[in-house]
């Protein structure tokens, strides 16, 4: 096919280096980057409104980076097999490439797609750019698919090291003509009220963001991970979540950089592939292999018996919960640094996902949902699975005499109480003896604090040492109903 055209579609992997499908576009000559802009075909899971701030970002990061190359990002609005076709029609390309998706939905559809190029006589090429592992490679000694961690990560980790990684095309071969596009505007991905604009402070999207994040936490947070990586008071984790959500960087970059910053120290780590760290890529490669299993987990229990669960819905509790006011401050930091970051610190994750379901009796599902609206980092598979995993209904779950105590979790993983303090400044006079439990604070603590439970900060939802007796009796009275 040499001398031709081809189509490069863009999804998520938003970025130049290491792109298996732009490397496979590349060969054919000239290649014609097109993102297609199609939330509906992603339902019942379509982007949330933090995910599409970011992508705008990222999206924009791209399109820069391609002018560089001599090249420009065609975007369009439409079905994706609609605008495809049109597409080979309007460039007069042979073939089209892109990265694979695993959620339910985007399987469904890239199948069907497929299936329709090469029926036109079109190449059509789908490749792995997200994962270390296809979720179909990695199999049990039965020839099942894992639903155990541990033994799932060890089999990954006897695998082959992933290959070497593809460098970014420094120029790209235009097109006899290139096909009209819209303006990334026109996509109307950012909110249009300002509650996104804290983001901007935090976040650099795009695949310089990415790079400059891993180089940062290979030098200042992977030497002391294991350590830090549970304090939500210090920068201990590598905040990639995102990055690699949007494919700016890709896992096996992340495992090649691992590999390489562990060979340059003195002396040279040998343990990186046991580290803490790695293991947490491994979590979100468990995650993929999970629901491209059993894509019924997106949001339904995989353990079915957990369908009769008696949950309690109750729209005051959801709603306290989701404003961060549930009168306990770790749960409550965590909600407010959600919504004014799109990110939350993962033990805080926990301890606030454990809040909902397990002390308030609130459908994993509404959690869920609520996440995945208000996440930057909003990955089907990571987001289903780790409810559940908290729920005590997913794989290799959190058994369900685990309920977080919120008031201990902050005493021991924010001691001092700074966390607290930076989210809920109501708070901050308080000392850090108190300052998770103000509730049982002397009032002249209280009042020298400036604190007035009730009026600037809420009183408790409710009791948690209740709350737990009854989530342990709704959790026993569904196994015995199974017995």
């Amino acid at each position: 096919m040499s001398g031709t055209a081809a189509i490069w579609w863009v999804r998520l992997d938003l970025r130049l280096a290491d792109n298996p499908a732009l490397h496979a576009a590349m060969q054919c000559g000239a290649v014609v980057p097109v993102f297609i802009h199609c939330p509906e075909e992603e339902a019942p899971w379509p982007p949330g409104a933090a995910s599409n701030w970011w992508l705008h970002q990222s999206l924009s990061a791209l399109e820069a980076r391609l002018k560089k190359a001599g090249s420009h990002l065609v975007i369009r609005r439409g079905d994706s097999l609609g605008e495809l076709c049109r597409l080979v029609e309007e460039t007069g390309a042979r073939g089209v490439f892109w990265n694979r998706r695993y959620d339910p939905a985007c399987i469904a559809r890239d199948r069907t797609i497929k299936a329709e190029l090469r029926a036109r006589g079109l190449e059509a090429g789908s490749f792995n750019a997200a994962l270390l592992h296809e979720p179909w490679t990695i199999r049990n000694q039965s020839g099942k698919p894992f639903r155990v961690f541990t033994p799932f990560w060890r089999h990954c980790l006897a695998q082959p090291d992933p290959a070497a990684l593809l460098p970014a095309p420094r120029r790209f071969p235009p097109p006899p003509r290139w096909p009209e596009s819209l303006a990334l505007g026109k996509l109307t991905l950012e909110p249009r009220l300002n509650w996104a604009d804290g983001f901007h402070r935090v976040w650099q999207p795009g695949e310089a963001g990415a790079r400059a994040a891993l180089e940062r936490f290979l030098a200042h947070g992977f030497p002391g991970y294991t350590e830090q990586r549970h304090r939500p008071d210090r920068a201990g984790t590598s905040r990639l979540s995102p990055h690699l959500h949007f494919g700016e960087i890709s896992a096996c970059q992340v495992w090649h950089g691992l590999k390489a910053a562990a060979g340059k120290r003195r002396p040279p780590g040998s343990d990186w592939r046991g580290s803490q760290f790695l293991a947490e890529l491994g979590w979100r490669e468990f995650s993929h292999h999970l629901l491209f299993h059993f894509p019924h987990a997106a949001d339904q229990p995989l353990r079915r018996e957990f369908d009769r669960f008696p949950w309690r819905e109750n729209k005051r509790f959801l709603r306290a919960w989701q404003r961060g006011a549930t009168g306990y401050p770790i749960v409550d930091a965590g909600m407010r640094e959600l919504w004014a970051s799109g990110w939350m610190h993962n033990r805080v994750r926990m301890i606030a996902a454990s809040f909902l379901v397990k002390d308030l009796l609130q459908p994993w599902q509404a959690g869920a949902r609520w996440f995945w609206d208000t996440l930057v980092d909003a990955d089907l598979p990571q987001n289903s699975l780790g409810w559940q995993w908290t729920a005590g209904c997913g794989a290799d779950a959190a058994p369900f005499f685990r309920v977080f105590n919120p008031t201990t979790q902050g005493e021991k993983f924010d001691p001092d109480g700074d966390y607290v303090r930076r989210w809920c400044p109501e708070l901050a006079g308080l000392p850090a003896k108190w300052i998770h439990r103000p509730d049982q604070a002397p009032a002249d603590v209280l009042l020298a604090a400036g604190v007035k439970l009730g009026r600037t900060y809420p009183p408790p939802l409710l009791s948690h040492a209740t709350a737990r007796m009854v989530a342990l009796g709704a959790f026993a009275s569904l196994k015995s109903a199974d017995a």
